[in-house]
């Protein structure tokens, strides 16, 4: 089959695109999927260039942004290369394992990139598709069948394969942090796949959106659903008073993090996915405890998160946006596109 290994952690040299690779035979409790679909997401990238690592200081796409081996993974593991990496990934199961129901095969699947099954469904741990296992950058992929959720909808393959990991993330920030009908929610890095995906999600839940995004795609933004969008480049308490959020939905962090904790009401709630702008940020702990905040970090999601995101395709209560699709030996151009942030929402490989 074709497939993309990951050679190693570094630039786009470590992309190898290859039509020799053997096509995997899953185990008794997975299936084999056909992949249509397989959306580019950051942590494709961060993965690669080991920004999980401790000793990166700078921003995602920074040329200094390259981290050490040891600790490259987003469990803080070193990876065994080479690997197949994608997390996102949207098929159609043509092989099941000796303890997997027959039936399945010829079923359409999501398959859920923060996987448990692989750890008992141990509360806080959990693999990543594409980082502790193969993922979704090949022909052929194989998944546990508890992971892989059937899905009956009229989407495209680039649309429903735009869904798992930029949508899980943003439910799961929405879900942990507790987004209520009415409540005022701010969503940092708005237009990319992530956050425009939280807009859609925090209004399906009833809340108003502030959104902040650059300024060529303020009106972008806003079309997705926005109540409000702010300028990035102006001074966040210049465009918002101070303590006028319920909830912050933060991928963002970097030097202007603080100004995000002073927009939250008393009591208000933080949540963060993502550090695009930087991970290291100044806290001035008075405004923590003198305003009662809640900081949430969100990683790990709980079954229900993609159980939600299932459901909400099926009733077509969220629209996908998918911005442009690349046949899967364009991997290296898709990625450059991804780190360039000249589109709105998602970037999808369609293998053939």
């Amino acid at each position: 089959m074709s497939a993309v290994l990951t050679t190693g952690h570094g630039g786009y040299e470590v992309l190898e695109y290859r039509n020799d690779i053997e096509v995997p035979i899953p185990n008794s409790d997975q299936v084999l999927i056909k992949v249509l679909g397989a959306g580019i997401n950051n942590t494709d990238i961060n993965t690669r260039t080991a920004w999980y690592s401790k000793s990166v200081k700078g921003e995602t796409n920074a040329s200094n942004s390259q981290g050490e081996d040891g600790d490259g993974s987003w469990s803080g593991e070193p990876l065994e290369f080479p690997i197949i990496q994608g997390a996102d990934c949207y098929g159609e199961i043509v092989a099941v394992g000796d303890n997997i129901d027959a039936g399945r095969i010829g079923e359409r699947v999501l398959v859920r990139t923060m996987q448990q099954y692989a750890v008992d469904y141990r509360p806080y741990e959990c693999w990543t598709m594409g980082s502790e296992c193969d993922g979704a950058f090949a022909q052929y992929m194989v998944a546990f069948s508890d992971e892989s959720f059937k899905i009956e909808s009229n989407w495209s393959n680039a649309e429903l394969a735009s869904i798992p990991c930029a949508y899980s993330t943003a439910e799961n920030l929405l879900e942990r942090s507790g987004v209520k009908q009415g409540e005022i929610v701010l969503i940092t890095g708005a237009s990319g796949g992530v956050g425009s995906a939280a807009i859609q999600l925090a209004k399906r839940r009833g809340a108003s959106v502030v959104a902040i995004s650059s300024k060529s795609k303020l009106d972008l933004v806003k079309e997705i659903g926005a109540n409000t969008v702010v300028n990035r480049e102006d001074k966040l308490t210049d465009s918002i008073e101070n303590e006028s959020i319920d909830v912050v939905i933060d991928l963002v962090a970097g030097e202007r993090w603080g100004d995000l904790l002073d927009v939250l009401k008393k009591g208000g709630r933080y949540a963060a996915a993502g550090a695009i702008a930087g991970p290291l940020v100044e806290l001035d702990v008075r405004t923590l405890y003198l305003k009662d905040l809640v900081l949430i970090g969100c990683t790990f999601q709980d079954r229900k998160v993609f159980e939600n995101l299932i459901g909400y395709i099926e009733r077509n209560e969220i629209t996908p946006l998918v911005s442009k699709t690349y046949p899967l030996k364009d991997i290296i151009t898709a990625q450059k596109d991804f780190v360039s942030k000249k589109y709105v929402g998602k970037l999808v490989l369609l293998p053939k």
